[in-house]
């Protein structure tokens, strides 16, 4: 979708890939299959661009400051290595008093038990990295916390033949009664031009996002409270693109939760029910043009469609009077998101 919103302003898209089936070389006009710790592929590629963006926060930050040795790449290794690690995210957001849930991180096989009496008896177990869907969290309270060792022995330890038991650092999250959960998509220009879109309200089915309904209706206070805090975060991680902040509003409080220095997927709504998409901005922000206006177009639901419900998405699109978006994804797998619908209200 970046690469589309690209050639629609002019631009060339150029996407390197670890995989041969990756969907988005349906639409690239050059494309370069190789791993991401490929070192003389990663020059060869930066050699053959004018700046460089990424649509995945879970790439080696090592492959970043490879291209960026020799050509520009917004956002930079610096801001990826802070939102690809969640112990690093609440930490900044320590550092700038922004509230979270309370947090621990955690390690080895009595660090957890501490953590648990300290956040209250219940709390989430996330790795630190790599987790994203509902993977990577495990949920611990006083109920399961009997049987502490062989959760700590699952979660902690390596099993790798010839690895050893290494314990893995983790964090532990109290569990927040939330009333919902918001999302805000900042972007902001090489000058340092910073624009926000409307917090939008997500709903997940099985840790996976299914809806996301833009403008949230809060109050303007509490839109005002969460654009202020994604302003900040993407000026102190001086990032060039776009950061996704995802918050918990707790009556008239907001708590942030993950963020991410990509387009997100709350904000693919964006395609059609915002003045500039979440994608043009991107590549408006990376290439030095003027950001586009982020004013909505009015109220929009935004549907993922999960697995096997891509084979219904234009029957889904048709009775919601909606716009189909397919991935071009190859496989269904559960779980997978492989589309979207979006409404118009």
């Amino acid at each position: 979708m970046t690469a589309q919103a690209a050639a629609r302003l002019g631009f060339r898209a150029h996407i390197y890939t670890p995989g041969a089936d990756d969907c988005g070389l349906q639409v690239a006009d050059d494309f370069t299959v190789a791993a991401f710790d490929d070192i003389a592929a990663l020059e060869r590629f930066a050699r053959s661009v004018d700046v460089v963006t990424y649509e995945f926060e879970n790439i080696p930050a090592a492959a970043v400051d490879a291209i960026a040795a020799i050509t520009p790449v917004y956002p930079g290794a610096a801001a990826l290595r802070v939102t690809q690690n969640r112990v690093r995210e609440k930490s900044l957001c320590l550092d700038e008093n922004i509230p979270t849930a309370p947090w621990r991180e955690v390690s080895g096989l009595d660090s957890p038990r501490a953590a648990l009496a300290e956040l209250g008896g219940a709390m989430i177990l996330k790795t630190t990295e790599q987790g994203y869907d509902g993977k990577g969290q495990w949920k611990v309270d006083e109920q399961t916390s009997g049987r502490a060792d062989e959760i700590w022995a699952e979660i902690f330890s390596n099993r790798h033949p010839g690895e050893g038991r290494e314990p893995v650092r983790m964090i532990a999250e109290g569990i927040v009664k939330f009333d919902f959960e918001i999302s805000v998509i900042a972007a902001r220009g090489i000058d340092g031009e910073v624009k926000c879109y409307s917090p939008v309200r997500n709903e997940h089915r099985d840790h996976i996002l299914w809806q996301t309904h833009a403008p949230a209706e809060i109050s303007p206070a509490l839109a005002a409270r969460a654009e202020g805090y994604a302003k900040r975060l993407i000026e102190k991680l001086d990032i060039v693109g776009l950061l996704a902040v995802e918050m918990f509003v707790v009556g008239d409080d907001i708590l942030v939760n993950e963020m991410a220095p990509r387009p997100h997927n709350s904000g693919h709504w964006t395609i059609e029910g915002a003045t500039t998409s979440q994608f043009e901005q991107l590549v408006r922000a990376v290439t030095g043009m003027p950001l586009g206006d982020t004013a909505p177009r009015g109220k929009f639901v935004m549907t993922n469609l999960i697995g096997d419900e891509i084979l219904r998405g234009a029957e889904i699109a048709r009775a919601q009077d909606g716009i189909f978006h397919d991935y071009g994804k190859g496989v269904a797998r559960p779980g997978r998101k492989m589309g979207h619908v979006t409404r118009k209200l």
